[in-house]
């Protein structure tokens, strides 16, 4: 395509070169004496236009110089300063108004003085170089109007993608700040709470061992689910620190820490089995991330709502996409779907973003299931 692109102009200029040899030769055909080498210089002068965008200059004195020799031998009127012309409008368009003011005048004068027009009488001849002088100027005027309006179109086009690239780099600068609001706000308001939880259970448990008594499942739960808070909410704010970080390097938990997600939920009290069908890989990290967050959020859900009734997570690996399923024995209705909050928004805002389709509703043999899709896209 770019060859064809970078082709174009060159097959335009080669048409208006031939245009202007046939009209010419036909002009010489119908005039008195003309012999081939009258032809020729025709041909030369026409065909030194195709370098006119190129080499204006080049073009200018090729044309003019053929065209000039043409015309003090034959006398063909005033069709044969047509080329010189065109020749005169690539120059100023391409800059050279000095150039091209020197050439209009040397042809002009000396085809004036050769009586170039072929009128007979001083006063036609005067009458037709006026008149030639007139195209002369027009090309020119056009050359510069032309030139001046390419130059605001270009100027024009440069403001356009500055200031786009402006208002790209103050939304970048307003999504940057806004992250680190968001950090300092996650910081300040869940840091300190969770640091308190962390270190009281972490008092409990040291206490009930110096006492030896038996520390409460639940107590560990709490320290270690305290602890495991604490990892990715600083994970989470290294992300929102660290636009640039690197996509390969994980910024929260994935499915390699599946196993201390279930672990976590069974100290609870809530039995969890655990199926993972095909061919276990790695995954982009957004759906690793993803398909945590789904078992996380179920697993919460299944604790809160159904009562500690068993619950089955399901991981399979397919060719094109993960499908993470949870299902639940509780007594989820059919007929009465629950309200869905924020947790299972939560879910879908992640499923859909990433392409994929959730199903979150009760089972018909009561309890309660959610199914996720996530596509893999091209990384397998």
């Amino acid at each position: 395509m770019r060859f064809i692109g970078r082709l174009q102009p060159l097959v335009q200029d080669g048409l208006l070169a031939a245009g202007m040899a046939v009209l010419l030769s036909v002009i010489m055909l119908s005039t008195p004496d003309a012999g081939a080498l009258d032809f020729a210089g025709v041909l030369a002068g026409s065909l030194a236009l195709v370098a006119w965008r190129r080499a204006p200059l080049v073009a200018l004195v090729a044309s003019a110089a053929c065209m000039l020799a043409v015309a003090a031998h034959l006398q063909p009127g005033p069709a044969v300063a047509y080329p010189v012309m065109v020749a005169v409008f690539a120059a100023v368009w391409a800059g050279h108004q000095l150039v091209a003011a020197v050439a209009s005048l040397v042809f002009l004068g000396t085809g004036f003085a050769v009586n170039l027009p072929g009128a007979e009488g001083a006063g036609q001849n005067f009458q037709s170089t006026s008149l030639l002088v007139g195209w002369f100027v027009a090309a020119g005027v056009a050359a510069t109007v032309t030139r001046h309006r390419q130059a605001y179109l270009e100027e024009a086009e440069q403001r356009a993608a500055e200031a786009e690239r402006t208002r790209e780099e103050a939304a970048l600068r307003r999504a940057g700040e806004e992250r680190l609001r968001i950090a300092r706000e996650l910081h300040d308001s869940l840091t300190h709470s969770i640091s308190i939880i962390k270190v009281q259970a972490g008092v409990a448990v040291h206490l009930a061992h110096r006492r030896g008594e038996d520390v409460p499942p639940a107590l560990l739960a709490i320290q270690e689910a305290s602890s495991d808070a604490m990892r990715e909410l600083r994970a989470t704010l290294e992300v929102l620190r660290d636009h640039d970080r690197s996509e390969d390097e994980p910024a929260a938990s994935g499915l390699d820490r599946l196993d201390d997600l279930v672990e976590r939920a069974r100290s609870t009290g809530l039995p969890v089995t655990v199926t993972v069908s095909g061919t276990p890989r790695t995954l982009p990290a957004e759906v690793d991330r993803a398909a945590y967050r789904i078992v996380q959020e179920a697993l919460t859900n299944v604790s809160r709502h159904a009562g500690g009734a068993p619950a089955e997570v399901v991981i399979d690996y397919r060719e094109k996409d993960l499908v993470v399923r949870i299902d639940d024995q509780g007594k989820a209705d059919p007929d009465a779907p629950p309200v869905p909050g924020t947790g299972l928004l939560g879910m879908r805002e992640r499923v859909t973003a990433l392409g994929g389709r959730l199903r979150a509703e009760p089972r018909p043999e009561s309890g309660f299931t959610v199914r996720a899709e996530l596509p893999l896209g091209g990384s397998a």
